[in-house]
């Protein structure tokens, strides 16, 4: 499975009653791969996969599968404790995804060989290629990233720590494994346009954009400024949306999913607000960022 282009992370929205809301989550993935997204990533971070059941991460797979109909690949999240990681991977399995983004427990701080161990015990629940995502106490060294790549079904690592030196060298040392020629690398930090450029420049180009799921017109013309090395408009973009939008975002913990929901219903779709412990965003911090959506697409339209 190889990706390319802007990968979406939708936002799971939630009905009045606070329940999975399928209809509206089928439209607003649909509306995501018809703007051009090479890759839907259901139930993921940004779609408060800390806060879903395990029947709702299921529910949600199916409903991506459903909509996206093949056009472009399904991945959903596992993780957690072992036992349940391992029901999630079968359920997304069963449900009709092509892979797993696999987030390990982030409240212990495990060694390096029982990451692995974790990863292996999960990954045996699944034919599904899996993408680790290594952030908060699962930090991996090169050694362990370069076992890990030479594991079955694990296909690709994301990064959501941003120490770029340690990630250059789990690059150079994955790449250096034999047959990880096709292993994948992925931008996983916070409105990750703010770190691509530097992170293209280490080798990994891939990168999650929360901005696709509220303003796909943005995101789009930031990926292809960014690899067609227009590097002017990816300086304007970053001075007056995207670094406005990070200072906005870090006021209030949690901002980084809870301004994207509102994102989302400011363009149209009402997909709810957040579950506890996120907070959703205050009027002020709202009409703020609807004269940031204003203003971005205005850049990109110029």
């Amino acid at each position: 499975m190889k990706f390319q282009g802007v990968l979406f992370f939708p936002v799971t929205p939630f009905t009045s009653d606070g329940s999975l809301d399928e209809e509206r989550l089928g439209r607003h993935i649909e509306a995501g791969v018809a703007a051009g997204a090479g890759g839907v990533f259901v139930a993921c971070g940004t779609g408060e996969f800390h806060a879903l059941t395990s029947d709702e991460i299921e529910r949600a797979t199916r409903v991506a599968v459903e909509t996206t109909a093949g056009r472009v690949p399904v991945l959903a999240a596992a993780g957690g404790p072992t036992p349940v990681a391992r029901d999630q991977a079968a359920r997304v399995e069963r449900a009709g995804a092509d892979g797993i983004l696999l987030l390990p427990p982030y409240l212990v701080s495990a060694p390096q060989q029982g990451l692995l161990r974790y990863v292996a015990e999960v990954t045996a629940a699944t034919s599904l290629p899996v993408i680790f995502y290594q952030r908060g106490t699962a930090r991996l060294t090169e050694s362990t990233a370069a076992e890990l790549a030479a594991l079955p079904n694990v296909i690709g690592l994301k990064d959501g720590i941003g120490d770029t030196e340690r990630m250059h060298r789990i690059v150079r040392a994955v790449r250096a494994v034999p047959g990880a020629e096709d292993f994948q690398f992925f931008n996983g930090l916070p409105t990750a346009e703010m770190t691509a450029p530097a992170y293209r420049g280490i080798g990994v180009g891939l990168y999650s954009s929360a901005v696709f799921a509220f303003a796909p017109e943005i995101a789009l013309a930031f990926h292809r400024a960014l690899t067609g090395d227009d590097e002017r408009a990816v300086s304007t973009l970053l001075d007056e949306f995207y670094g406005p939008l990070v200072q906005l975002r870090d006021e209030v913990q949690g901002y980084a999913v809870a301004l994207v929901k509102a994102g989302v219903t400011l363009r149209g779709l009402d997909v709810g607000g957040v579950r506890a412990p996120l907070i959703d965003p205050t009027p002020e911090h709202v009409a703020r960022l609807a004269k940031l959506i204003d203003h971005g697409l205005e850049v990109v339209r110029a």
